[in-house]
């Protein structure tokens, strides 16, 4: 067996397709969910890939999912922080509860990911973290106060673990989407989804495969240089 790797939101939408490559690649993969158990299941016997469900919002159950999936297929060397959520609505309208559950999914729930993993990275020299941001934590959204915050965030704990982590031989890294031809997008009106592609230079929405390949450069040894950087992958729509 390959390296492990660890994607969480692995099972559906951009998760699921960085998991399908990975796999290619020759690497073990467990694909964590929250909780569509239907999906997962669809997922796992269309790929054959490891589905484990728990939040990661939740520290512990991170640290358990975690120990779960060593136990079953060996050490994580690689973690693909993809987890998110969106609570979206103009500032003035955010609810507390809407702010925090966003935090907690999308900026805790990626220390909540990588911590307990780190360690084992450390002591054998070697490891692989990839955050899923976006381009709206670049360059921030109506509405999505709460989301470009965790996004923004993300980069600055990628640029923080690649400086802790490079003399350990580990590389932290993130690949910033633009708008994506996923379920969600393409799940709200054609008219709105015209207006996003309107303002995409490239003319079109990406494919998840197209992120999918850029993780997996990150995680290769071709890319073991390439730490605390950021790929953005949004067809022209924004310079960082």
């Amino acid at each position: 067996m390959g390296r492990v790797a660890l994607v969480t939101g692995g099972s559906r939408g951009i998760g699921a397709a960085i998991a399908v490559a990975l796999k290619d690649a020759g690497y073990t993969v467990a694909a964590n969910y929250a909780g569509n158990d239907a999906a997962a299941e669809k997922f796992t016997a269309e790929t054959g890939i490891k589905t484990y469900k728990w939040s990661v919002a939740d520290y512990e159950a991170c640290k358990a999912g975690a120990a779960k999936v060593e136990a079953d297929l060996g050490p994580i060397d690689i973690v693909i922080a993809n987890a998110g959520i969106t609570r979206d609505a103009p500032f003035h309208k955010m609810t507390p509860q809407q702010w925090q559950e966003v935090i907690d999914t999308n900026l805790t729930g990626v220390f909540n990911t990588i911590h307990p993993i780190w360690p084992g990275m450390r002591e054998r020299k070697f490891g692989r973290v990839v955050v899923i941001s976006s381009v709206n934590g670049q360059k921030g959204q109506f509405a999505q106060v709460n989301y470009a915050a965790t996004k923004a965030g993300d980069l600055g704990m990628i640029k923080s673990l690649a400086q802790e982590g490079a003399r350990a031989g580990i590389t932290a890294n993130a690949v910033c989407p633009g708008y994506i031809a996923t379920e969600m997008v393409m799940a709200v009106p054609e008219k709105v989804r015209e207006s996003i592609i309107a303002q995409i230079p490239a003319g079109r929405l990406g494919e998840p495969e197209e992120i999918a390949r850029c993780v997996a450069f990150l995680v290769s040894d071709d890319a073991g240089f390439i730490n605390g950087s950021t790929i953005s992958a949004n067809g022209a729509q924004f310079f960082a």
